[in-house]
């Protein structure tokens, strides 16, 4: 008998064992699409970040959490913080004498020039123009202290926990820095303005001050010529900052943001790395995956029961063999009371990727349902007899 329980316990225990370590190299499996992405991707970038702008997944990443300095990449902030804060665009301002002069790329402001706020923001995001920046900080921010403090408090706001803004334009300073994921999330909130999105996917524009002095200005993101689906966004480059880029592209109704830090042939890789993003990712309604009952019953209804649905949609981007790792979750109860309409909410659900919340949402009635009248629940009372 005491063999026979020895024998059971070495059972149970290696049966244990065993259903722990399923469990653990399942998860493993489960999650190895995601994990093995960043390492198909190669990039000689001492940072880098693929992220997918609407749902902000990270399709693939190189040391994208460190701080480190990003050049003239700082004016996709400042670009966004004025059109976000200024009062009018198109109004004629005079170029303040602490705009001139600045170092590094200029369009060569000249005290006393009138010029456009939009004006100066195509200057900024074309050719870089650092005194452009100072201009427009100055416009919008009354002193431009106060400017580098909406574009550190927009930062925040954005979730951009890891940057730090001290100047307007990207000049090496101390204290001024960003990481790749940072630059990926303010890049794709900054693209969610319309008027930010015009200005940087434009390859040429002339501007004329009031003065009637004309510039042409031609954009220095080659990707906007070379690559298909290309909108933007901003290059950069200082002694301590080296090369950077931030790209932009659609396709198929994903939008894609890579950023690059200090990269000798950033449009080079970023192009590949956004082609293998475009090419093993598709954006895909993760509600269509719910499995929910069709319907619910209805107690002294008219009808015995409604048709549900699932309110409204949730595209995320998937490989084509991630889907397992999506979960739906919904709570209904069994039975509903009338009166409803059409669209009243009946219950909740869950959306999670990888065990992570991704989005929630209404489950709700696809017809509307009133109350057996009286009469109608005498008869259904008599019937019963």
């Amino acid at each position: 008998m005491k063999k026979i329980k020895s024998a059971l316990t070495v059972i149970m225990i290696f049966l244990l064992v065993g259903a722990i370590a399923f469990s653990y190299f399942y998860g493993i499996l489960r999650s190895a699409s995601y994990l093995s992405a960043s390492s198909l991707v190669s990039t000689s970038a001492k940072s880098m970040c693929l992220v997918e702008a609407s749902s902000g997944r990270v399709l693939a990443s190189k040391n994208a959490d460190i701080s480190l300095p990003m050049a003239s990449t700082t004016k996709i902030m400042t670009a966004i913080t004025a059109i976000e804060n200024a009062d009018n665009l198109d109004e004629v301002f005079e170029i303040d004498p602490i705009s001139v002069g600045i170092s590094g790329t200029s369009m060569y402001l000249r005290k006393g020039e009138r010029h456009t706020l939009r004006d100066l923001l195509y200057a900024l995001m074309l050719v870089s123009a650092n005194d452009a920046s100072v201009a427009i900080g100055k416009q919008v921010g009354g002193t431009i202290e106060k400017f580098i403090d909406l574009m550190n408090f927009t930062a925040y706001k954005i979730g951009a926990t890891s940057t730090h803004f001290e100047n307007t334009h990207g000049l090496d300073e101390k204290g001024h820095y960003t990481s790749a994921h940072d630059l990926a999330l303010i890049a794709s909130y900054a693209l969610n303005n319309d008027t930010f999105r015009e200005i940087v996917s434009t390859q040429n524009i002339k501007i004329t001050s009031a003065d009637g002095k004309a510039r042409y200005l031609h954009n220095k993101n080659k990707l906007l010529q070379t690559f298909e689906g290309a909108i933007g966004v901003k290059t950069g480059f200082t002694d301590d900052a080296g090369r950077c880029l931030v790209s932009a592209a659609e396709r198929d109704g994903m939008r894609l943001v890579c950023v690059v830090l200090n990269c000798q042939p950033m449009f080079e890789e970023c192009k590949a790395i956004m082609e293998w993003g475009f090419g093993n990712f598709k954006m895909t309604n993760l509600c269509d995956m719910a499995n929910i009952p069709s319907a619910i019953d209805v107690e002294n209804g008219e009808k015995q029961n409604v048709g549900i649905k699932i309110n409204g949609s949730y595209y995320f981007p998937l490989t084509e063999n991630e889907s397992d790792l999506v979960e739906i979750k919904h709570t209904l109860p069994k039975t509903v009371q009338p009166v409803l309409c059409e669209g009243d909410k009946v219950g909740n659900y869950e959306i999670y990727f990888d065990n992570s919340l991704r989005f929630s949402g209404e489950i709700v009635t696809i017809s509307s349902v009133k109350a057996r009248t009286l009469a109608q629940r005498l008869h259904d009372v008599l019937e019963k007899w």
